[in-house]
């Protein structure tokens, strides 16, 4: 279902985000947390792409086997690293020949198993292009749908890495909504206050896409530092630090704060309607589960049935 229907028929959406194993038997494992999530009905779910292409093949390996073998609504990471106009149409056409409805475009990360990769040498140097492009390849009649593709970006609610100066980053954002971005993704985040203030910003800035929270529940002492790492320095507030280090070396005890964490966070989300939450699984779902125990979801069109205040 192209996106922009998935949010006329649902709002706020959840949705799950899934990475491609490398493994025949991580190829298992992910879909028997698949399995287990697929009953929570979500709107969609995402699917990632390594740098430079390095899981192409199985990120769309991994797309059409959820397109085909279940109910859910897969959406592919598109990155621009390392590809060329032709790399770029070709994965658009299988994709579309597949059925596939909706893309994640995203400027993507230096690969590192290019130690001398220029990115000058890239034909889409900003995410903004290959935005542009995807609508283009769309407009031109090469997807069933006659509107092309659905088009998400990603936003950072902490500011971007790369991007110091808070003012360019937000002219950025939305020119790759003026591109033809049909809504924003954050990336993941501790303090709700952070994703507010995003919010925020994007609507003085003249940005009306829904904009959908990332949340990623802790489940680990490490797992949160590799989370750190990932997230290009996220910021841990003292609150959840304080009640992390409570848990000692039982790593059970930081699971249930994790959850907790998570679970208020999603809350007070939804108290302030969001758009969306968009929840980074790391190809496992008890948490994930838990999160909707806690909210008393019973799956991702439940929480339609409670009015929203005005």
């Amino acid at each position: 279902m192209h996106i922009c229907d998935i949010f006329n028929e649902r709002k706020p959406t959840f949705s799950f985000e899934f990475f491609p194993p490398k493994t025949p038997e991580g190829a298992e494992t992910l879909f028997e947390a698949i399995r287990e999530l697929e009953v929570y009905k979500p709107a969609f779910v995402s699917v990632t792409y390594g740098a430079g292409g390095t899981t192409r093949d199985l990120t769309h390996d991994l797309v059409v086997r959820i397109k085909q073998t279940t109910s859910l609504d897969p959406v592919p990471h598109l990155t621009c690293v390392c590809h060329n106009e032709e790399d770029i149409a070709s994965i658009l056409e299988r994709y579309a020949q597949a059925g596939v409805s909706n893309i994640l475009a995203l400027g993507g990360d230096p690969p590192r198993n290019l130690p001398n990769y220029e990115k000058a040498k890239d034909a889409f140097q900003h995410a903004s292009d290959l935005v542009r492009f995807i609508r283009r390849f769309g407009s031109n009649g090469a997807h069933p749908d006659g509107r092309g593709f659905g088009i998400g970006v990603a936003g950072f609610p902490e500011g971007h890495p790369s991007t110091p100066n808070r003012l360019m980053e937000m002219d950025y954002l939305k020119a790759k909504v003026d591109a033809g971005a049909d809504y924003i993704c954050t990336q993941l985040f501790f303090d709700n206050r952070d994703f507010f203030d995003f919010r925020d910003r994007c609507r003085l800035a003249g940005i009306h896409v829904p904009i959908l929270a990332g949340i990623m529940p802790i489940t680990s002492a490490g797992g949160m530092k590799r989370m750190a790492e990932l997230a290009g320095g996220a910021r841990f507030p003292a609150k959840l630090l304080r009640a992390i280090a409570r848990c000692g070396n039982d790593e059970d005890a930081v699971q249930r704060v994790g959850v907790h964490y998570a679970t208020e966070q999603c809350a007070d989300l939804l108290d302030h309607q969001v758009d969306g939450i968009h929840f980074y699984t790391l190809n496992k779902s008890k948490a994930t589960r838990e999160i909707y125990a806690e909210l008393g979801l019973k799956d991702s069109h439940s929480f339609q049935s409670h009015p929203r205040p005005s």
